[in-house]
């Protein structure tokens, strides 16, 4: 198994912020995703490369262990547990071999450590952690909008999990115990499902906030007046101020997308206005616009 650079993956130095790993996670899932590249092959090859270095770096735990241990960071815990079962010599002998192998052959390392027997010199079975596995969710954008619960086969069993309202196109989040069986009594790995956001809708979204487009009559525009204008989740009425011009934004406080794990909290409704000049005109309705531009002269 050849060494994986996660940093390298995610385009970052040893030195990255939590920060700095979840905004290159995001550009990156967002530029690879299946949906953005379809049948791409490639595409989905680096967006699972993504995730699997996301899912150890976002982890401050793992990454602790990943920079330590390299690609053999899953089996951190069964090495330092035989080093310290066997006392100050083992120790001095694993500083040793671990300098003959370097961070490149970790792998043979482990294998002449654990993998040649079951036993560390006889003093109990080497217990290995489970596979975590990875998995794809795809699901409308509007079932999203609110908290729900979702069955999934994984293995050939199902596992009902809670989607939480709110959940973004590319996030990823972990079920844990449910990845792959441990061996000789370890646990079980970790679920990872990444989930794909179809947006169907005549609304886009920008994190919590999102934002629409409502056409606006001419009349209306210049007189001003109360119209009814879909959100998300329902209708509400509008009014609409005199000599609103063509291209106007407004914000409805809180009609936006539920916010990830805060309950009651939601985003803004951004709409812009787009103004729509009547057609099919009547030669009176020609005669008193006439009669309206000569009075604006």
């Amino acid at each position: 198994m050849n060494f994986i650079d996660y940093y390298k993956i995610l385009g970052l130095d040893k030195g990255a912020s939590q920060s700095d790993i979840k905004k290159a996670y995001r550009k990156l899932a967002r530029k690879h995703h299946p949906d953005v590249n379809p049948n791409d092959k490639e595409a989905e090859k680096k967006f699972k490369e993504i995730n699997e270095a996301n899912e150890v770096l976002a982890d401050p735990e793992k990454r602790k262990k990943y920079d330590k241990y390299g690609k053999d960071w899953q089996h951190a815990e069964e090495f330092e547990k035989a080093q310290s079962s066997q006392g100050s010599n083992y120790s001095r002998g694993r500083r040793s071999t671990a300098q003959k192998y370097g961070e490149q052959d970790f792998s043979d390392f482990f294998e002449s450590m654990f993998g040649g027997s079951s036993s560390f010199s006889g003093r109990g079975q080497a217990r290995f952690r489970g596979q975590d596995l990875n998995a794809e969710l795809k699901l409308h954008i509007s079932d999203v909008f609110k908290t729900h619960k979702q069955t999934l086969n994984v293995n050939g069993k199902n596992i009902r999990i809670t989607v939480p309202a709110g959940i973004e196109n590319g996030q990823t989040i972990k079920i844990s115990g449910h990845g792959g069986p441990g061996h000789q009594g370890g646990p079980n790995g970790d679920l990872y499902i990444t989930f794909g956001i179809i947006n169907d809708t005549p609304f886009k979204r920008d994190g919590n906030d999102l934002y629409t487009s409502v056409n606006l009559d001419l009349y209306t525009a210049l007189l001003g007046g109360e119209i009814m204008v879909n959100t998300f989740d329902g209708q509400v009425k509008l009014k609409v101020k005199p000599e609103t011009q063509n291209g106007t934004k407004i914000k409805l406080k809180g009609k936006g997308f539920p916010v990830y794990k805060k309950n009651d909290a939601y985003g803004n409704l951004y709409i812009t206005y787009n103004l729509v000049t009547p057609t099919n005109l009547t030669q009176k309705e020609k005669d008193l616009f006439k009669e309206l531009a000569e009075l604006r002269k």
